[in-house]
């Protein structure tokens, strides 16, 4: 039948079920984002315990965040054996289990993260205790003037001044993301300074002690600034 037109329709279905193909890949790698995402963090922590390079931070990772540990290995803690001591100048020097933590009042900041070497995750929730709340509890006493912050690596450490700490916005951090912090992130307490570069924000935080003076952290001794302001912060800010 010369004068028939060709047909047109096998085209049609091979379009249909491409373009299906794609929508389901599509909708399969979103499915998959959060497994996928949590399973190349996970490669990342257990790499930057084992890297004394620092050059695994230099790894991509979607979710923002890197990994850097200034040891080769930090031990993990959790209910059974955390503890955060409250010392120095103080009235009361306290002991805290992470359930006692948990048990006191929580705030809840939402901050841009942002790091020296450059890298950025806007708008992340952290939820924790108050620094002023601990530092109320066990009556500074004078001559105290800054805070000195100690670490279960055994290695790092930060500080800042007594009115820094005061701030609403320094937490004595238990979630991250609206999840409990991991060891990887520096659980199961870290600190948060909402308003200085990451660097203050001391990871598996296990010492808290009130200073007559302004101890230079681990990072402050090797050239960065003592007072890591981001810029634009409010470096008045609100005292608790």
């Amino acid at each position: 039948m010369a004068g028939r037109p060709k047909r047109r329709a096998e085209g049609a279905p091979v379009g249909r079920r491409a373009v299906l193909g794609m929508l389901g890949a599509g909708v399969a790698g979103i499915a998959a984002a959060p497994y996928l995402q949590r399973g190349w963090e996970g490669f990342l922590a257990a790499a930057s315990e084992r890297d004394a390079t620092g050059l695994t931070g230099l790894l991509p990772n979607p979710g923002g965040f890197r990994y850097y540990s200034v040891v080769g290995s930090v031990p993990h803690k959790d209910e059974t054996n955390y503890e955060l001591r409250v010392g120095g100048l103080v009235e009361r020097q306290t002991i805290y289990t992470l359930p006692e933590l948990r048990a006191l009042p929580q705030t809840r900041v939402v901050h841009d993260v942002l790091c020296t070497d450059g890298w950025r995750v806007d708008r992340t929730p952290f939820e924790g205790v108050r620094l002023a709340d601990l530092l109320d509890a066990a009556g500074v006493r004078s001559p105290g003037a800054a805070v000195r912050f100690t670490c279960f690596d055994g290695e790092y450490t930060e500080s800042l001044t007594l009115e820094q700490a005061r701030r609403s916005d320094v937490l004595v951090a238990l979630n991250m993301q609206d999840q409990p912090i991991t060891h990887a992130h520096g659980g199961p307490v870290r600190l948060y300074v909402a308003p200085m570069y990451f660097y203050k924000s001391a990871k598996w935080l296990s010492g808290i002690e009130v200073t007559d003076r302004v101890v230079p952290g681990y990072w402050e001794e090797r050239g960065y600034d003592i007072d890591g302001w981001l810029d634009g912060a409010d470096r008045r800010g609100e005292a608790a």
